[in-house]
């Protein structure tokens, strides 16, 4: 079967974005504060932001990217709409809550700035600071790995964070839809399209194993709803006499990614990674995107970049 590769766009709009790199003991701790630090980070329509790993670093990851401690590291990602009215202070406390409560709470971690040295004219939060606190006097600035940091004792001992943490303009809202003959099938094509997103630095898949089973619309029914099931594609309402139904033949399964990232160039070398790893799955009809006729963002990424002039 010949997948066909729907000549649109999916409509990403302009992110406020923060990274921060977690190194711990193991993998097996590593991964316990990824999964908890990123949790409920799914989606901005009621989360406090979006969430999720971009790349492990260091030993048993990438290690071009040597990590200050010379252990096991991830580098994570949390975005918000940069059309939220309080997106500044609104990433902040998030960045605030998800270490505090997930970081420093887990054993053996330790919380770093990718970036070492942060120029002054870069906005950043003083997360080190704040989270410091909770050191209740006890705390301190040392030189620690190279580079000045807040060292907090607690009962495991010392916990050590960066001062700075910069953030940046992003993307976020790229994303991938997977139709297929069967669950099955477009479910193994949607984790292999995260897989080949893990490759690509500086960008996440948020959403529990980083596949979005419910994909949504703008607006609702309901008035105090503002996004709702997308009953176009819902396998199950095809024949539904109220609904004009967008499923190719023979489709009874569709799975959505999100990626995130650093930038419009980070998002779509993703998405091209992403068709290309999941275009050989029997059964996949169709790989397709969402967008809204430019009403949601201007960051468009095209899904056959080669036919448009304006693609990255």
């Amino acid at each position: 079967m010949t997948v066909e590769i729907e000549d649109t766009y999916a409509e990403a709009f302009r992110s406020l974005y923060v990274e921060f790199l977690i190194t711990a003991r193991d993998r097996k701790w590593l991964d316990h504060a990824i999964n908890a630090t990123t949790g409920y980070g799914s989606s901005s329509i009621m989360c406090d932001c979006e969430a999720g790993i971009d790349r492990y670093v260091g030993p048993g990851g990438d290690e071009s990217f040597l990590t200050p401690d010379g252990r096991p590291g991830a580098i994570c990602q949390l975005h918000v709409p940069r059309f939220w009215k309080h997106r500044v202070a609104g990433l902040e406390k998030a960045l605030l809550q998800r270490i505090s409560q997930s970081v420093l709470t887990c054993p053996t971690t330790r919380c770093f700035a990718v970036e070492s040295n942060v120029p002054d004219d870069q906005p950043y939060y003083r997360l080190g600071r704040k989270v410091a606190f909770f050191g209740d006097h006890f705390e301190k600035i040392e030189e620690r790995f190279g580079r000045k940091m807040w060292v907090v004792p607690t009962m495991g001992g010392d916990f050590c964070i960066d001062r700075r943490f910069p953030y940046h303009d992003g993307v976020m809202g790229g994303n991938l839809w997977f139709m297929a003959t069967s669950e099955d099938a477009s479910l193994l094509a949607a984790e292999k399209a995260v897989e080949a997103c893990a490759s690509c630095p500086g960008v996440i898949t948020p959403f529990p194993g980083g596949v979005a089973s419910s994909g949504s619309k703008a607006g609702s029914a309901y008035k105090f709803m503002f996004a709702s099931t997308n009953e176009r594609f819902c396998p199950t309402l095809a024949n539904h006499p109220n609904v004009d139904s967008q499923l190719p033949e023979g489709v009874t399964s569709a799975m959505e990614i999100i990626i995130n990232g650093r930038d419009l160039q980070s998002v779509s070398n993703a998405t091209l990674a992403a068709i290309r790893a999941a275009s050989d799955v029997p059964g996949l009809v169709k790989i397709t995107a969402g967008n809204y006729d430019g009403r949601l963002g201007k960051s468009w990424v095209w899904l056959i970049p080669e036919n448009h002039a304006e693609a990255v």
